[in-house]
């Protein structure tokens, strides 16, 4: 290969961004904007190890595979649970970003949660190199969530974001493109979902799946009561007969099925507020607090959050890829990058 096809490849080698979540894995590729947005899901025969489907395939077999094929989730709280798995799906993604070339190896920027440990971001890194990364960045999902979400985080000044996804929930106070405070709660989308399974099991002992369970919480829940109540049809199995059954939830059950989950986040942003330095709380009186990810849909949240700190709350333009964004702005802007990712 001469040098001249060599410089064009470099030239090629087309830098990503990715926002690997529990729920869904956003790619963002220079000069292109978000190629992918996909369920982190990937469907594996057990026979022969070979991954049959990926992203929104694979979710479609969430509940209805046969023995023999298993929908896995490879992530986990925001980290990776299954290490094999996870690099498959890495793997897919790039090549898809890449229109399937298998030449080009782009470095990529990682958005992880704030609180995991050495060995969590050495699995996120290896994953990336495995699936023929060059150079793998790591930063914070919370400090993405904020330049996505277009906030000022290199001035002198507080700015509080508040980013729920699918395994985590995210705060940091950012101040001169640092993070001042930060916290990472193991609540947030998945256990909504959850906890609207056992509230259902528990009261009509009638058994969800997972994919109604989400459809329910993002047409009906709800963190503080609705101007209109609303109610919704849900197909399940009747625990104690065990044959299909239909049943009819309102808005005000789906509500007190959520209050649990909820009410942890709401203490995690106290507690977050009581810890920022009085200077930045100043700030954050006249700026507000910036909810992100696809938690942050939930209606009625930034009413809920409004009521319980007095502050405004508002929730970010395009919540579902502000991680995916803003670490996609960081490849324009590598001293930046630098300056911000985790070692």
């Amino acid at each position: 290969m001469n040098i001249r096809s060599l410089v064009n490849l470099s030239f090629l080698s087309s830098d990503l961004a990715i926002d690997l979540g529990t729920a869904n894995t956003l790619v963002y590729a220079k000069g292109k904007g978000i190629i992918v947005s996909e369920p982190s899901i990937v469907a594996v025969n057990r026979m022969t190890g070979k991954v049959e489907a990926v992203g929104r395939d694979a979710k479609e077999m969430l509940g209805r595979t046969p023995g023999n094929i298993v929908a896995i989730r490879p992530m986990k709280d925001g980290v990776i649970a299954d290490f094999e798995i996870t690099e498959k799906m890495l793997s897919h993604f790039i090549h898809r970003a890449h229109n399937r070339s298998t030449l080009v190896r782009p470095r990529i920027v990682v958005g992880i949660p704030s609180e995991v440990t050495q060995v969590e971001k050495r699995a996120v890194k290896d994953s990336a190199l495995k699936a023929k990364a060059s150079e793998v960045y790591l930063v914070d999902q919370a400090m993405a969530a904020a330049i996505g979400a277009g906030l000022p985080i290199t001035e002198p000044s507080g700015n509080m974001v508040i980013d729920i996804g699918g395994g985590t929930t995210d705060i940091a106070v950012i101040s001169l493109a640092g993070i001042v405070y930060s916290k990472s709660v193991r609540v947030a989308g998945n256990e909504m979902d959850e906890a609207v399974i056992q509230y259902i099991k528990k009261k009509y002992n009638l058994l969800v799946g997972e994919r109604t369970a989400e459809q329910v919480k993002f047409e009906i829940g709800s963190a503080f009561p609705m101007d209109d109540p609303v109610t919704m049809e849900i197909k399940g199995r009747d625990l104690i007969e065990g044959i299909p059954k239909t049943l009819t939830v309102t808005d005000a059950e789906i509500r007190e099925a959520l209050q649990e989950p909820v009410a942890v986040i709401v203490n995690a942003v106290r507690v977050a507020l009581e810890r920022t330095p009085p200077e930045l709380s100043a700030d954050i009186v006249d700026r507000g607090i910036v909810l992100t990810g696809g938690g942050s849909l939930l209606k009625n949240l930034d009413r809920l959050l409004r009521e319980e700190t007095g502050l405004p709350v508002s929730v970010a333009e395009d919540p579902l890829s502000s991680v995916v964004l803003g670490t996609g702005k960081m490849l324009s802007n590598l001293d930046l990058l630098r300056k911000i990712s985790l070692d």
